[in-house]
């Protein structure tokens, strides 16, 4: 036996353990229902005004039913600032829509000041809902920047720069860039998605913990391929079965086959956008950790497909009665196909001043006019 261990040997520090922090959805239907009866409600008798008071409702409700290693999320956003938020939104919107009533130039140039302004006001919405968001009493944050936010919607304002620096009254060739322009865009779109995404996750914080992500724009587009490949076929194949069967169905029963080919699209929309859904969701999380927390996201292509049928249906046949159901029910299978990893003590940081205040108070924009542009 050894009584002290031999001089030049040291032990290896033991790796830290890692705790799994299961999240759980504890919220019903029923409950959120009669929140989002009364929202509706107020909503309509405002003329839309109460909308972000329900949103601040709403946010609450979702996040007080978020458990992560049974401690709730807390919102602690002022309505009345995303009041103000909103109002700067509708005017703008409104006086775009002045504009293009009176003259189309200035119609153009209003459009443009809005895709410009777009940016910053989606990472305000962010620093905003983030910087008012805790859990354990430490407030979460977001450290992108403005120059950056701009960086990840580039690609989409390219074709729509084109489109605006074409002569309203330049007849074919209008037409030709509008054409163009569109299948622009919709190429351009599952890169600006993954760059958004790759601008989210980067820059997400929470106490000393800042989040990265290995996601690129190309898995993004191999899953906008997998998804578009299903609802592509689906579409041919209900193209080439009316084509053919609607000739002769047209004597009797013709309602019948196309509400058989109709279900038959739609259910291949659901299958293509589950695919997409899940696998963006998948992909995101689980490529996103930080120095001591990880992510991991299983959401099951399947599960989703089906919960999203059920939801079209009951929702159709209820005349939308169902849909905070259907809304709690996604989020239940959404939120807790999501797992965190982490090696810190996380105990230690509610106690910890600058992990407390790291990142918290948010920027004067966010805060004063709480844009929430419902991240």
């Amino acid at each position: 036996m050894y009584d002290a261990i031999e001089p030049g040997f040291t032990t290896a520090p033991a790796a830290p353990a890692t705790r799994t922090l299961d999240i759980r959805f504890t919220g019903s239907g029923s409950e959120y229902f009669r929140i989002w009866i009364v929202n509706m409600l107020l909503t309509l008798v405002t003329l839309g005004f109460y909308l972000p008071f329900a949103k601040a409702r709403r946010i609450r409700y979702f996040y007080a039913n978020t458990l992560i290693d049974g401690q709730a999320l807390s919102f602690h956003g002022d309505p009345w600032k995303m009041f103000r938020g909103f109002v700067l939104l509708v005017a703008l919107f409104a006086l775009y829509g002045g504009l293009s009533r009176f003259s189309p130039t200035l119609g153009g140039l209003a459009f443009v000041a809005l895709v410009m302004l777009w940016p910053p006001l989606w990472r305000a919405g962010m620093r905003f809902r983030l910087t008012h968001t805790s859990w354990r009493g430490l407030r979460f944050g977001f450290s992108g920047s403005v120059a950056d936010a701009y960086k990840a919607f580039l690609p989409a304002a390219i074709p729509l720069a084109l489109l605006v620096a074409t002569p309203p009254d330049t007849g074919a060739a209008l037409a030709f860039v509008a054409g163009l322009a569109a299948i622009v865009f919709n190429f351009m779109v599952p890169w600006t998605l993954g760059l958004a995404k790759r601008y989210q996750h980067n820059h997400y914080r929470y106490a000393r913990e800042q989040a990265r992500t290995s996601l690129q724009p190309s898995q993004v587009y191999g899953l906008s391929f997998r998804a578009g490949l299903v609802g592509g076929l689906a579409a041919v194949v209900v193209g080439i079965t009316a084509a053919l069967v609607l000739p002769s169905a047209r004597q009797g029963g013709g309602w019948l086959v196309m509400s058989f080919l109709g279900l038959l699209y739609f259910m291949a929309y659901a299958v293509a956008s589950s695919i997409f859904t899940a696998g963006l969701q998948n992909m995101a999380w689980s490529r996103t950790a930080s120095d001591n927390i990880r992510f991991k996201s299983d959401l099951n292509t399947m599960d989703l497909t089906k919960l999203t049928l059920m939801n079209w249906l009951l929702t159709a046949v209820t005349l939308s009665l169902y849909r905070p159901f259907a809304a709690v029910a996604t989020a239940r299978l959404r939120l807790q196909a999501v797992t965190v990893l982490t090696t810190a003590d996380i105990d230690s940081w509610a106690g910890d001043e600058t992990a407390r205040n790291a990142d918290a108070a948010g920027d004067f924009a966010g805060d004063f006019f709480g844009i929430d542009l419902g991240l």
